[in-house]
């Protein structure tokens, strides 16, 4: 099967039929008929003591991700002023897969979006015997989100970039299977996407200290997200990798913990764990990861539920030039300059000279018509 031609076939036709190809694309992957949109009464239902565990992880994560909030910034240079100033998206959609529910999932993207004050957020996720998970109802509901669609795979992208169902989102965010990232990708340009997420992943840089159950215990938490996961162990010690050997992971024995960092600075993985005697030590030589985890303590998975790190990380290594989700994923920074008469005055021939090599007549036209500025 071509996925990319298959994908855009059915992108064509949700931007093209609209409705009727998006029910029609429900009913035969989601095997659902029923009203799209999530209703009012169907948010309720969730056990006491679930609601509790989920209110503390999003307390936590508040808590982490509350730090990241950036201020605009105006600054004078002379007699000008420049500077950033930040908006939030107007609008985003959230993709949270249905195959096997992770709520997690949007908790990790719903925290930091509200947190950058964005104004609409709208999720879609699969329908399973035409329900969606009351875990995920719940926290939407805590999130103030109040716009949930039961829609899955590939058209529940195209609906949200092209308004069908629903009013067309700024910006995609979630991970999904193939067909989901296959069409994240088609759609980037006239919507903007987080990343495109691939297999989890998950290296270990460990030295004789290591405990080889919490090593095998933390390659196994990653590689129960998918059959297609990947795992590296890079040690200084045979001990460790021979006790290892066999759990689907890559094992490599190094002379010393420089060699194993930069081994991990090749493989760009997703997830970092650091079981060394000084693991802090390591850090500074590390370029190329989703996210790091330092020491006994810090297992992926603790960073996956409750640490209040975000766990929306690049893959397939994509961490060699992209990062973890933070609040500013969800603003826009907008670039501000009021120019002032001495700075003008003083500097206005630098773009007079530069318009010139580059043959811009217009341009130098524009900079020479303020002749207000040569007045004292």
């Amino acid at each position: 099967m071509d996925l990319e031609r298959y994908v855009g076939e059915i992108l064509k036709e949700i931007e093209e039929e609209g409705m009727k190809a998006l029910k029609r694309y429900s009913k035969r992957f989601d095997r659902y008929e029923g009203e799209l949109r999530v209703k009012k009464s169907e948010f309720s239902g969730l056990e006491k003591k679930n609601k509790k565990v989920i209110d503390d992880i999003i307390d936590r994560v508040k808590r982490v991700h509350e730090k990241q909030i950036e201020e605009s910034d105006i600054y004078p240079i002379e007699d000008s002023l420049f500077g950033l100033v930040e908006r939030p998206i107007e609008r985003i959609g959230v993709y949270v897969p249905g195959g096997k529910p992770l709520p997690s999932t949007l908790i990790m993207v719903g925290v930091p979006a509200v947190l950058a004050e964005v104004e609409e957020i709208v999720v879609t996720t699969p329908p399973v015997e035409g329900s969606i998970d009351p875990r995920m109802l719940y926290i939407a509901e805590k999130l103030g989100i109040d716009e949930v669609y039961k829609i899955g795979g590939a058209q529940a992208i195209g609906a949200m970039a092209y308004g069908v169902g629903m009013e067309k989102v700024d910006k995609i965010f979630g991970p999904g299977n193939k067909y989901v990232n296959e069409a994240k990708r088609q759609v980037y340009g006239q919507v903007g996407i987080d990343s495109l997420a691939g297999p989890s992943e998950i290296a270990i840089v460990a030295d004789e200290n290591a405990d080889e159950d919490h090593v095998k215990a933390d390659i196994l938490a990653q590689l129960e997200h998918d059959d297609e996961a990947k795992a590296w162990l890079l040690t200084t010690s045979s001990d460790l990798a021979e006790s290892v050997e066999g759990e689907k992971v890559d094992v490599e024995v190094l002379e010393d913990l420089s060699r194993c960092v930069e081994e991990v600075n090749e493989i760009s993985p997703e997830h970092l764990e650091i079981l060394t005697e000084n693991p802090r030590d390591l850090l500074r030589y590390v370029k190329n990861a989703g996210a790091v985890y330092l020491g006994e303590f810090t297992p992926v998975a603790a960073g996956d539920y409750f640490l209040g790190v975000n766990h929306v990380l690049p893959t397939g290594r994509a961490p060699r030039f992209e990062s973890v989700l933070t609040v500013d994923d969800f603003v826009k920074k907008i670039s501000v300059a009021e120019a002032g008469r001495m700075d003008y005055k003083r500097n206005k021939e630098l773009g007079i000279k530069l318009s010139r090599m580059e043959d811009m007549e217009c341009h130098k036209r524009s900079i020479e018509a303020r002749k207000n500025a040569e007045e004292n």
